[in-house]
């Protein structure tokens, strides 16, 4: 007898265990069953919303296709465009062209007038020599300039005076001595 109740026992437990194990898996399920129909209700809503777009595009492309040009007439504008702009560059290039004109005009007869002005005081002016010396030894030696020489360091290497060397060859701007360039060196070694 103990065997049969605890058998029943068991066998109550076990059935009042399997009875939770099925209210939970219902209770998951409802769960679940309610979150499908909540998507499928969203989605729904989305696919109106589609079909509402769709429609609306529709009456856009209806009435937007009477307004889309061929490609024969956009070539024929870019056309008449292309002909335009270089019609407005040519003239104004050529605008440019005699504002320049005039302008060159204008600066050549300003450059005469001031030459001839100069030109007029020159003729007054007395002209004035330059003022070299003839006193320097007349035997000396020649010298090439070379790179980084001046007429001090050239009087330097060859133990000449530098104004002997500016009155000799009759230098008036002693900074303006050229590489290259031969010079007298009175009394120079």
């Amino acid at each position: 007898m103990w065997k049969s109740l605890f058998v029943c026992g068991f066998l109550a437990v076990t059935a009042s265990a399997q009875i939770a194990h099925s209210q939970i898996e219902i209770a998951n399920l409802r769960e679940d069953v309610r979150g499908l129909m909540q998507r499928v209700g969203e989605l729904i809503l989305r696919v109106e919303q589609l079909e509402r777009e769709n429609s609306e595009l529709r009456q856009r492309v209806s009435h937007a296709g009477q307004a889309y040009a061929s490609v024969a007439d956009l070539e024929a504008a870019v056309a008449e465009l292309n002909r335009t702009i270089r019609s407005a560059s040519a003239a104004a290039k050529n605008e440019a062209l005699q504002q320049v004109s005039v302008q060159l005009e204008a600066l050549a007869k300003q450059t005469n007038v001031a030459l001839e002005s100069l030109a007029k005081t020159q003729n007054t002016r007395p002209v004035a020599s330059p003022g070299f010396s003839e006193n320097y030894p007349k035997e000396g030696v020649s010298y090439t300039v070379q790179k980084g020489d001046s007429i001090a360091v050239i009087a330097r290497k060859t133990g000449a005076k530098p104004q002997d060397i500016i009155n000799a060859n009759k230098i008036s701007d002693p900074s303006r001595i050229v590489v290259g360039q031969t010079l007298f060196i009175p009394g120079g070694k």
